[in-house]
C-alpha cells in the first residue's frame, strides 16, 4: 500500500483534489466522514462529547447538534482542543482499520487519506500515520473566506473564525512533500492533481 496524507485548510480545494485522485483509481478515505461515524448515537464518542459540553449539543433525537457544538469550539480554543482529544483517537482507529482492509484487498493500493486536521490530529494519541507522501492543498485566507461566504452561506466573521481555528499555512507547509496551489481556477487545481497522480501511480520514488 502507498499511503498519501492529503490535507489543507477549510475551503482550500482539498475535496476537489481528493475526488480527482479517486477518479484516477486511488482509494479515498475521508476523515470528515469518519469523524461523523465516531459520534453517531450510541457511540462512546458522542457520550464523551455530551459529558464535556453538556446536553445542549445533543438534539432531541439523540444525534449531535453540530451547529451548537461548532458555535462553542470555534470561539473557545480549549473547547476545540478538548473535542479533538475525544474525536481524533477514535477517527485514527477507524482510519487504520479501513486502510488495513484496503491493503488486504490490494497490497499495491494507493490510498488517499483526506484529513483536514492532519497537523492537529498528529498531536493527539494515536493520531499519527506513517505517510509515504504528504500533500497540502493551499489557498490564501481571503480566497478561502470568500469561498465560504459565497458557496456555503457563512458570514465573513464565521468564516474567519473557521480559518483561524485551524493550523497555519506555515505549519502545513512544514510537513508537506507536495503543495498544490489552488488560488486559481478549478481546472488549474485539477491539473496539479493529475500531475501528482502521474508521479505516484506506479508507486515510484515520489
Amino acid at each position: 500500500m502507498y499511503l498519501i496524507g492529503l490535507t489543507g485548510g477549510i475551503a482550500s480545494g482539498k475535496t476537489a483534489v481528493a475526488s480527482r485522485l479517486a477518479e484516477h483509481g486511488a482509494i479515498h478515505i475521508d476523515a470528515d466522514q469518519l469523524a461523523r461515524a465516531v459520534v453517531e448515537p450510541g457511540t462512546e464518542g458522542l457520550a464523551a462529547i455530551a459529558a464535556r459540553f453538556g446536553p445542549g449539543v445533543i438534539r432531541t433525537d439523540g444525534s449531535l447538534d453540530r451547529p451548537a457544538l461548532g458555535a462553542i469550539i470555534f470561539s473557545d480554543e480549549q473547547a476545540r482542543l478538548d473535542l479533538n482529544a475525544i474525536t481524533h483517537p477514535a477517527v485514527g482507529r477507524l482510519g487504520r482499520q479501513l486502510m488495513a482492509e484496503a491493503e488486504q484487498r490490494d497490497p499495491r493500493a494507493i490510498v488517499v487519506y483526506d484529513v483536514p486536521l492532519l497537523i492537529e490530529a498528529s498531536k493527539q494519541p494515536g493520531g499519527y500515520y506513517d505517510f509515504d507522501l504528504v500533500v497540502v492543498v493551499e489557498a490564501d485566507s481571503e480566497t478561502r473566506i470568500a469561498r465560504m461566504v459565497q458557496l456555503r452561506g457563512m458570514t465573513p466573521e464565521d468564516a474567519r473564525n473557521r480559518v483561524s481555528s485551524q493550523s497555519s499555512d506555515a505549519e502545513r507547509r512544514a510537513v508537506a512533500d507536495v503543495i498544490i496551489e489552488s488560488n486559481g481556477s478549478l481546472d488549474e487545481t485539477l491539473r496539479q492533481a493529475d500531475e501528482l497522480w502521474d508521479r505516484v501511480k506506479d508507486r515510484g520514488l515520489a
